[in-house]
């Protein structure tokens, strides 16, 4: 028999702790009030004899007071039941102890992999992470209701970043509006800002921005290069106008003052770069940044914005020195390279950029890429024209635009009348829906499953509400440099954000996890087969955007479908399914599950099958949604690159490609790291183990990881297959 804890883990059935529970309770009372061993068997034979293959350990504790009654121990009963409401008491009083001693020592094996880019040993992650066991504690307490935490402790859904939510100010991810910060001045820490006269400042200050965004948020963030861009033409005028000074031939003056202006992008990318990498934030960490590359943001400052992409590339494709002064492939910034008429043909006058982007994904495994001409087709504003802009972070895309009619809510100074407005919006937060348990509580029925995701949705809903109710309560006083001085509104001191929340201004998530296990347990297909698998994955991504209109048009909020991340809960939904529903050949057989809509890592496919496949999943996971291919070494390989970039851009949104370049600076092996039966990393070439001396870079789920992984995430790494070969295309 097992006996499922209030938390939802589920344990083997110990007589002993009856035993002990009714001793305890036995001693307080005296004389023929006392319950003697033989009584106490016969408690323990009736529950035992019930032959429950789970039973609640609630139900265990309302047997033995209803047996203790009958038994006209009303005396011990009410001791018992003192017993247990003290017990209650107990487990309610202080959960965060054990966690935080565990974390302090190294022990606690959540806290060490929850997340790839934050190093669990150094004290300001540490402090962030103190941080985050009080607020979850307090959320679990005294935030969220029991249903809420009840189904998050099984797994049936994942309440994202509790870990930030004691605190209602604190949104998810957004896009900065810089170009507003940087052309109109902002304030940082109480102190005004001008706008910069040189690209340098500008870079500068831009890092610095980004710094207390993401201190003030707790997602991903994103800038646009385009906003930089007017600052190299104001670099060049002033290079230009000291050489015409010195009476120097009009030639001249624009030879040199482009030198010196190349030279100052160049110095501008690199400050950019170390600035960006070597800062931390509030979150302990470097910011989660992204970095966006779109010609077609600009007419007007269209070369300058093309000399910035090149500095970046150029110096991605170098790479970071670590420790050793080896370059390696860093983090951060994720460099999003969109595609484009002008930069998609060989014969387009920004194809040159294209070919170092090529260069720079495969030995650095940026940029990303997002196709201009499918995100036309698939993100229209109400005016019905398609627009094109980046995601929030790694994967996070608003809705299109519909508060152009509401006019300028954000007061931002940039704004324009008629266009649509992306930058300064944001998201509210994320709350996950597991599928593999909705197809596994229905059991094979298809009835049932209709009926049990409807129910797993509106609690989905349900906690969506109190993420939007808490962060509605704030102010703009609690992050000036969000809601009063640019990076997403410019509101009155003391001002509700409360409108920033409606109208499709910012969106909330509608998260999902697991669309191949969900699909295999119901269809016995994988959602992959192009028949009735796929069909049946259609349906249930279509029945999670059916939910979210109907909850946007009731309340007026953006709920928008988001295909999870799942970094370490990919490996809390495994086991949280393994436990419930036992180990099941090839749903619950391994540490995780399969990544939103994606191809599941072990299923052999080839790479333009996937992201064509992947593209119709995609379409229905309008709030986020990557898609990727697994590649050897292509350095010496371009022509797939540009075969598979030229596919992105006829196909699908957005897609990534995974490389691998690792580094070992025991022998200064360079390659890839490789993963053992034990899941254990190692260096094939001297076999050092110590994670401290290897330098390895993964794709986690749309950003590429550098801290390694807990058990679930490294078994999805070694078992991803190759989609493409490394032979000449």
């Amino acid at each position: 028999m097992k006996i499922v804890k209030r938390d939802g883990h589920i344990v083997d059935y110990d007589q002993q702790k009856i035993k002990i529970a009714i001793g305890k309770a036995n001693n307080e009372v005296k004389g023929k009030e006392k319950v003697s061993k033989e009584e106490i068997n016969e408690i323990i034979k009736y529950i035992e004899e019930l032959n429950k293959k789970r039973i609640l350990v609630e139900d265990i504790q309302d047997i033995i007071e209803e047996k203790l009654m009958a038994l006209g121990k009303y005396n011990l009963a009410k001791k018992y039941i003192t017993y247990r409401y003290t017990r209650e008491l107990v487990r309610k009083a202080n959960t965060t102890d054990k966690s935080i001693k565990e974390l302090i020592e190294g022990e606690n094996e959540y806290w060490n992999s929850e997340n790839s880019n934050k190093n669990a040993e150094v004290v300001t992650t540490q402090r962030d992470y103190l941080a985050g066991i009080t607020s979850t504690d307090i959320t679990r307490r005294f935030l969220l209701p029991e249903d809420i935490v009840e189904a998050h402790d099984k797994g049936i859904i994942h309440f994202h970043d509790a870990d930030y939510f004691a605190q209602n100010a604190l949104h998810n991810c957004e896009l900065i509006n810089l170009d507003d910060m940087l052309q109109n001045g902002t304030v940082i820490n109480g102190v005004m800002i001008e706008k910069p006269h040189r690209f340098l400042t500008a870079a500068t200050i831009a890092t610095q921005i980004i710094l207390a965004v993401t201190s003030s948020s707790y997602g991903g963030a994103t800038v646009s290069l385009t906003h930089l861009a007017p600052f190299v033409k104001l670099s060049y005028e002033k290079y230009y106008k000291k050489y015409k000074e010195r009476n120097l031939k009009e030639e001249d003056c624009k030879k040199f003052a482009m030198q010196d202006t190349r030279k100052e992008v160049e110095d501008g990318v690199q400050t950019f770069n170390y600035q960006v990498n070597s800062m931390t934030n509030t979150n302990g960490q470097a910011p989660f940044l992204s970095v966006c590359m779109y010609l077609g943001e600009t007419d007007e400052y269209k070369d300058e914005l093309a000399m910035i992409i090149e500095e970046f590339l150029k110096q991605r494709i170098l790479g970071f020195k670590n420790e050793k002064g080896v370059y390696i492939t860093p983090a951060f910034p994720k460099l999003l390279y969109v595609l484009e008429e002008d930069n998609i043909h060989e014969d387009s006058k920004y194809w040159y950029l294209t070919k170092m982007a090529a260069e720079c994904t495969a030995k650095r495994m940026v940029p990303d890429y997002i196709s201009e001409k499918v995100m036309k087709e698939l993100k229209k504003n109400e005016l019905g024209d398609g627009d094109c802009y980046p995601c929030m972070g790694c994967r996070s895309f608003l809705t299109p635009d519909r508060a152009m009619s509401l006019g300028n809510i954000a007061n931002a100074k940039n704004y324009v009348k008629g266009k649509g407005k992306y930058y300064g919006r944001f998201n509210q937060g994320v709350v996950t829906i597991n599928l593999p348990d909705v197809a596994l509580t229905a059991n094979g029925d298809m009835d049932k499953f209709w009926k049990i995701f409807d129910e797993r949705l509106e609690l989905c809903h349900k906690a969506l509400q109190i993420r939007h109710k808490r962060l509605s309560n704030a102010t703009s006083d609690v992050a000036p440099i969000l809601w009063q001085h640019g990076a997403l509104a410019r509101l009155k001191k003391g001002e509700s954000i409360h409108e920033l929340l409606h109208h499709g201004y910012s969106t909330i998530s509608l998260g999902y996890a697991g669309l191949y296990e969900c699909v295999k347990v119901m269809t016995g297909h994988s959602h992959t087969d192009n028949g009735e698998g796929k069909e049946f994955g259609l349906k249930v991504m279509q029945h999670l955007n059916d939910a979210c209109a109907k909850w946007k048009d009731d309340e007026d909020i953006d709920y928008s479908v988001y295909g999870t991340p799942i970094e370490s809960t990919t490996y809390k939904f495994a086991k949280c399914l393994k436990e419930r529903f036992g180990t099941i050949k090839g749903i619950t057989d391994r540490a995780y599950i399969t990544n939103s809509y994606h191809v599941p890592v072990f299923e052999e496919i080839d790479a333009f099958s996937k992201l064509k496949l992947e593209s119709e999943f995609q379409r229905l996971s309008p709030g986020g949604a990557i898609s990727y291919i697994e590649t050897p070494n292509l350095q010496n390989n371009l022509d797939v690159v540009f075969e598979v970039i030229q596919f992105i851009y006829d196909n699908i949104m957005y897609a990534e490609l995974n490389t691998k370049s690792d580094y070992c600076q025991k022998c200064g092996y360079t390659g890839e790291i490789l993963i053992d039966d034990n899941l254990e990393w190692y260096c094939p070439n001297c076999g050092n183990r110590d994670h401290n001396t290897l330098n390895v870079a993964r794709r986690t789920c749309g950003y590429i990881g550098t801290n390694f992984w807990n058990k679930g995430r490294t078994q999805e790494i070694k078992e991803r297959v190759l989609h493409i070969d490394n032979k000449k295309a």
